[in-house]
């Protein structure tokens, strides 16, 4: 055989893609992953037993056979049972008949067979979980197939091609691994432990904000719940929800995710840099400091080198996108706390381009609380308000009816709290007519699943836009907690941010 003859037989095991590029092709032949003969076996079992039907249903989908037959017998099966009818070789016959497809499948005969290949359902869930790993098999090899496809083209975006493909492999996850129920046993021996855990963290058996009159309410936020921090624009949202995320990292060193649509992270960053360090933002941003200052600058940044807070400034975070990163926070970092700076800047990704602005709202926030849920760890998302509260009369404290544009983020979230400030619309008294205290800022607990509904007073300092405790500095003190004081070392720093572009009125503007 010559050299010709050698490069012909080469160039035979290998084809030419778009780009004219050779890519070798396998020289026999593979099948899918598959177990047939367990499809049949499992078939066979749910025609002979009830027991069998009702341990595999929440495992097996019509999907996972391999077989098409079999997806069109267990389809019957599952319809039959859907009904409560009973599940025989005679109703399942008698299903795919008025369906049209028992020819399809093979018949009458081959429905029987399958009863005679099984000798006992003992250990069908066994079976099952193959069948389901060969399909889960086959789906991989599906989705990697794509993503080559389509990594190959050369107009495909890369980030795109990211994104798709991660979507599809949890996809795969979410549809197939399911939790199993437990037992009193196991669920009284966690109760317990979380009881056992509060009573010597005084009270606190969640992640603690710092705040001291919240926590005592909330006993911190606790894991798996969603909780809705709304107001309307000027009241510091974002300022009291970085206040509290320094809180959190800083103070009991818990992990922090801060997911902010509409700043950088640089921009956060110098927020927090100029809380620990009491120096003027506008100091920061020129770089104008003295000596004395530099070194405060460097010392104080110290208590943040180490702080595990992960900013993400991603524009247009998707749900699907923002449950991803989650997860490999929670992976690599084991985060306590997300908080979403704001919510109806989200996008529900590909799912709902057809739905309206309603739609996609009750899907973000439907999504978040299974994110919660999912990683058993508090969401805090910041929300706007109508204008309705600006129309309303009175001292126009908001209601859980103002959410903005979804009924929904109130029924999933687990406590819904607004940020209330009187000073704000020069209201300087309550309804029975006593003056409010000077610089009072309100948390107003609206919706709380598992506590009470109460008013939290809290203090906010305004030429520094930060909360505080209300029992925590005198008036005098609010006053002079702007200047810069050498002595630097005996300086306290609870935290200081400042009003966001969040605080900007978009009821006429388009969300995005």
């Amino acid at each position: 055989m010559n050299a010709g003859q050698n490069i012909s037989q080469d160039a035979t095991k290998r084809k030419i893609n778009k780009a004219g590029n050779f890519i070798p092709v396998q020289e026999h032949g593979k099948l899918p992953p598959q177990a047939v003969d367990l499809e049949e076996a499992v078939l066979g079992a749910m025609m002979l037993e009830k027991k069998p039907l009702n341990e595999v249903i929440d495992i097996l989908s019509i999907e996972s056979f391999y077989k098409e037959s079999h997806q069109k017998i267990y389809a019957a099966i599952c319809i039959l049972f859907q009904n409560n009818e009973p599940i025989d070789i005679l109703t399942v016959t008698s299903q795919l008949k008025k369906s049209g497809e028992l020819e399809i499948v093979g018949g009458a005969y081959y429905i029987t067979q399958l009863t005679n290949r099984i000798a006992s359902a003992a250990n069908i869930v066994f079976h099952a979980r193959i069948i389901l790993q060969k399909f889960i098999q086959r789906e991989l090899i599906r989705i990697s197939s794509e993503t080559i496809r389509d990594a190959y083209e050369d107009s495909s975006d890369v980030f795109d091609l990211l994104d798709k493909a991660e979507s599809n492999l949890f996809s795969i996850a979410e549809k197939n691994i399911s939790k199993n129920y437990e037992g009193m046993n196991s669920l009284l021996k966690q109760a317990v432990e979380q009881i056992e855990k509060a009573r010597h963290t005084e009270g606190v058996s969640g992640v603690p904000s710092g705040f001291t009159a919240l926590d005592r309410i909330t006993s911190g936020w606790q894991p798996s719940d969603l909780v809705i921090m709304a107001a309307r624009p000027g009241m510091g949202k974002t300022a009291f929800v970085l206040s509290l995320a320094r809180n959190t990292a800083v103070q009991y060193k818990k992990g922090v995710a801060i997911f902010s649509l509409e700043m950088s992270s640089v921009q956060l960053v110098n927020r927090l840099i100029a809380g620990e360090t009491e120096l003027s933002a506008e100091k920061l941003k020129k770089g104008k400091l003295e000596n004395y200052e530099w070194q405060q600058l460097l010392t104080k940044i110290k208590t943040l080198e180490t702080a595990p807070i992960y900013i993400d400034d991603t524009p247009a975070l998707s749900v699907f996108e923002l449950r991803a990163k989650c997860r490999r926070l929670k992976a690599q970092h084991d985060i306590d706390l997300v908080v979403i700076d704001y919510l109806q800047l989200m996008t529900a990704g590909g799912d709902n381009k057809g739905g309206n602005r309603e739609q996609e709202i009750s899907t973000i926030s439907r999504s978040l609380k299974s994110i919660a849920k999912e990683l058993n760890i508090p969401i805090i998302a910041l929300s706007q308000l109508s204008r309705a509260v600006e129309t309303r009369g009175g001292l126009k404290k908001p209601q859980l009816s103002d959410l903005r544009e979804s009924g929904a983020i109130e029924q999933d979230a687990d406590m819904v709290m607004f940020i209330y400030r009187p000073e704000y619309y020069q209201i300087t008294q309550d309804e029975d007519g006593n003056a409010f205290p000077e610089n009072l800022g309100q948390i107003i607990i609206a919706k709380h699943r598992n506590g009470s509904l109460e008013d939290v007073n809290l203090r906010f300092i305004p030429h520094l836009a930060k909360f505080v405790d209300y029992e925590t500095m005198s008036l005098e003190a609010i006053s002079s907690a702007g200047s810069v004081d050498n002595d630097f070392d005996n300086a306290s720093s609870p935290s200081i941010t400042f009003s966001s572009k969040m605080n900007k009125d978009f009821d006429n503007e388009a969300p995005f």
